[in-house]
């Protein structure tokens, strides 16, 4: 059986192997298969069953967060403008932190009308040496510049990768659907293609699914394997822990060191057919599922 390459970020052939650990093998037609689609597992459930009605034009929204959601700031720097009396809804001066909005009100800045925004979903195939936040001091290059043109909306990453880790990262201006998906309650599948300074004994494989103690707590895979047999310097392994840099830190009590990390899925979304540095908008069917999750 051959695992999607693509989808392990891998541009070899590979087959299952013994030496894999038992109950952590991939099952590469049900995980990784050539055929398989992102969103595969959902095939046969209604979207409409729990799709929700899309909210209406009259519907509250905080003040600073209409406000946040223009683009003119941030809502902590909003609740500035409010308190400086800045902002006018309908004409009237607004001072009043807390302050709920219809999103058919008229709101201004110092008499420059705002326009509420749609909400964006942009996937982003992160390449190495960029940051996963909107400014650093440091001048470094931030995943801002990767989407520069992309929309006029203020969007943020869903998560974060470290600046050495590439792959997937999902970025957007809807606050819900990201809190949801970083939430380690709702357990948001990930995989992982890493590449390691020696190769990985099958023993250690049981071990990341077993459970890793961090300084953190107890850290496990769902699923940890060789993409290919050949090389057991690279392992593929599925997760859903929330933990920061969990992966490299898993690796290294184990006494390895992750030389290369790619992020191949997140919330069954895959970077298939986006080159590195590239991006794309998800599709209304994508959107409809991460929704679901």
């Amino acid at each position: 059986m051959r695992p999607d390459k693509k989808k392990f970020g891998a541009d070899r052939s590979s087959s299952g192997g013994k030496d894999g650990a038992g109950k952590g093998k991939f099952d590469p037609k049900k995980k990784f298969g050539r055929d398989a689609k992102p969103f595969e597992k959902s095939k046969g459930r209604s979207f409409k069953s729990k799709e929700t009605k899309a909210p209406s034009g009259d519907d509250l929204v905080r003040l600073n967060k209409y406000i946040s959601n223009s683009g003119v700031c941030s809502r902590r720097e909003a609740d500035e403008l409010i308190a400086n009396g800045e902002i006018t809804v309908n004409g009237e001066v607004v001072k009043v932190l807390g302050t709920k909005v219809k999103r058919s009100d008229k709101v201004a800045h110092n008499g420059t009308l705002l326009k509420g925004e749609q909400n964006v979903y942009i996937l982003v195939n992160k390449p190495k040496d960029y940051i996963t936040t909107l400014k650093d001091p440091q001048g470094r290059r931030t995943i801002l510049e990767l989407i520069r043109g992309a929309c006029d909306e203020r969007v943020y990453p869903v998560g974060r990768l470290d600046r050495n880790t590439t792959g997937l990262l999902l970025m957007t201006n809807d606050g819900e659907l990201a809190a949801k998906l970083t939430h380690p309650s709702n357990n948001v599948r990930k995989v992982y293609h890493v590449e390691l300074d020696r190769n990985v004994r099958p023993e250690d494989l049981q071990m990341l699914i077993d459970g890793v103690e961090l300084e953190d707590g107890l850290a496990k895979a769902d699923s940890a394997a060789y993409p290919d047999p050949s090389e057991k310097n690279v392992v593929g392994v599925e997760l859903h822990s929330g933990k920061n840099r969990v992966v490299r830190r898993m690796f290294d009590a184990l006494g390895y060191t992750v030389k290369k990390l790619d992020r191949v899925m997140f919330a069954d979304l895959t970077k298939k057919e986006v080159p590195r540095g590239k991006w794309r908008m998800l599709s209304d069917k994508e959107i409809s599922y991460l929704k679901m999750l």
